[in-house]
């Protein structure tokens, strides 16, 4: 059992399931939910996320086998078929029942859009041009999942959404980074494999300094000093990334993400 539950762990995607889940958190903080709201959200997401994180690899199974991707454990042999089946759908089954306690309008929005999104981009979209608008579409949705979740539910600061969206083809963009030889052996032709690693780099960069300038002069009024001192650090860290040749456009735009993250959520 434990072997089982430590396989399922790695075959969630566990590194963006975590960041994801976390970012939901501080989010509903943000948005100005109690404990209990905070965990419900939470909540909801982690299980969204799981049930996104094992389809993909359900879906990937014989790819991940074609190309001898050793950290997948359906991949290995490691995980059965089944058993990932079967925890897929229990974690679709309670995402939903668990989307409904936070309210008709925010439970929507969670499932059809942040979780349907996800799923989307499993299935069909991350072999398309169009790989990055799920991406786009879930992380402008996480903040409208935690505003609506309010008693009564409020519509999330515009800012907030655009931030969330830019975030989340940034996101897409270093994702996809690491895997674009065996993505390519295998059929998969999203946006970063047209554009190639060079041009992806360079381009998440500078969406993701787009979402800084909007996370600093969004919420409008009085800029904060600090603010401002973000601001340019962030322009001087995506010129230094881009003048750079080899990974040094990647690295920037992680920093940059995790930047633009703090300040939104500092802003909020």
């Amino acid at each position: 059992m434990p072997a089982t539950v430590g396989a399922l762990a790695r075959a969630c995607h566990p590194a963006p399931t975590a960041a994801v889940t976390a970012l939901a958190a501080l989010v509903s903080v943000a948005a100005g939910h109690g404990p209990g709201g905070v965990v419900t959200v939470t909540v909801a997401v982690l299980l969204g996320q799981l049930s996104i994180g094992w389809s993909n690899d359900l879906l990937d199974a014989d790819r991940d086998r074609r190309v001898g991707r050793s950290d997948k454990p359906v991949a290995t042999g490691e995980l059965t078929v089944a058993v990932l089946r079967a925890a897929l759908i229990v974690a679709a089954v309670l995402c939903v029942v668990t989307s409904a306690a936070l309210g008709l309008a925010a439970g929507v929005v969670h499932v059809l859009l942040l979780v349907g999104s996800g799923w989307a981009y499993n299935l069909v979209l991350k072999r398309t041009v169009l790989s990055w608008l799920p991406y786009v579409v879930a992380f402008g949705a996480l903040p409208a999942v935690a505003w609506l979740a309010l008693d009564p539910p409020t519509a999330p600061p515009g800012w907030t959404v655009a931030v969330g969206s830019l975030l989340g083809l940034g996101a897409h963009l270093v994702n996809v980074l690491p895997d674009l030889e065996d993505d390519a052996a295998t059929g998969i032709r999203g946006l970063p494999h047209r554009l190639g690693a060079r041009a992806s780099a360079v381009l998440a960069v500078a969406v993701l300094t787009a979402g800084s300038a909007v996370a600093v002069l969004g919420p409008g009024g009085p800029v904060p000093v600090w603010a401002w001192v973000v601001l340019a650090g962030v322009v001087a860290l995506a010129v230094a990334g881009l003048v750079r040749a080899g990974r040094a456009p990647f690295r920037a735009a992680l920093v940059i993400a995790v930047v633009n993250v703090v300040v939104l959520l500092v802003r909020a």
